[in-house]
């Protein structure tokens, strides 16, 4: 009789100790879930880009832009989260979103390892993305993606060599449609590029419209 109480009772133990251990694991894992999408949402809320949708609205028209829609780039956002914003100026509003990678800088190209700090410059064989205003100017022929790109035109000095550089808007089969937070997007040599569903829609819009800017920041 004794025996086989113990027997119960370390059969109920290894029952109740495993369900336990499983529940304990479903917790975490939701949790984890949960704090993911916190501070996803919290870096959108904490970012207010009013100030970015007035002076570019003044600057196309002071130099005779797109004025229906601009887009902005900004770096300062983890590169697992759409940073790419087209703004619709008539609405008034963001119209899409996309993914879109920066440049690698000395890190390995490809990789994700500045995917929480992009490395900025302007200077030939850098590797990385330059921030500043650019136009965006003719559609050509591209070796990435759906074959298309975007000669883009800088027009700061933060941006100047933009062009002698080969920075181009084109998409790229390793970029992703959705996002990837935590992950990060591969990045590249200093191109703004996008999935390939990405630059469907957009060589679309800019088949419309023509010398639209495209305004790269780095908010933080």
């Amino acid at each position: 009789m004794v025996i086989n109480n113990y027997l119960r009772c370390i059969s109920l133990f290894f029952v109740f100790g495993f369900s336990c251990t499983k529940e304990n694991k479903t917790v975490v894992s939701e949790t984890k879930q949960k704090s993911e999408v916190i501070l996803k949402e919290k870096q959108r809320l904490e970012i207010n880009y009013s100030k970015y949708y007035k002076e570019a609205k003044q600057y196309c028209q002071k130099n005779n832009l797109n004025q229906d829609q601009f887009f902005l780039i900004d770096l300062g956002v983890h590169s697992g989260l759409k940073r790419f914003f087209v703004y619709d100026f008539k609405k008034d509003k963001i119209s899409k979103s996309y993914m879109v990678s920066h440049g690698c800088g000395d890190n390995k190209w490809g990789a994700t390892t500045s995917k929480e700090k992009a490395p900025i410059s302007n200077e030939f064989d850098s590797h990385c993305s330059s921030i500043g205003k650019f136009v965006v100017l003719d559609r050509g022929v591209s070796q990435w993606g759906i074959k298309v790109n975007y000669i883009l035109q800088g027009k700061d000095n933060t941006n100047s060599n933009a062009r002698s550089r080969a920075i181009v808007l084109h998409s790229w089969e390793a970029i992703s449609s959705n996002e990837t937070y935590p992950e990060g997007t591969p990045e590249g040599w200093g191109c703004p590029a996008v999935s390939n569903e990405s630059m469907t829609e957009i060589d679309a819009l800019l088949k419309q419209n023509k010398k639209v800017l495209m305004w790269i920041i780095k908010s933080s």
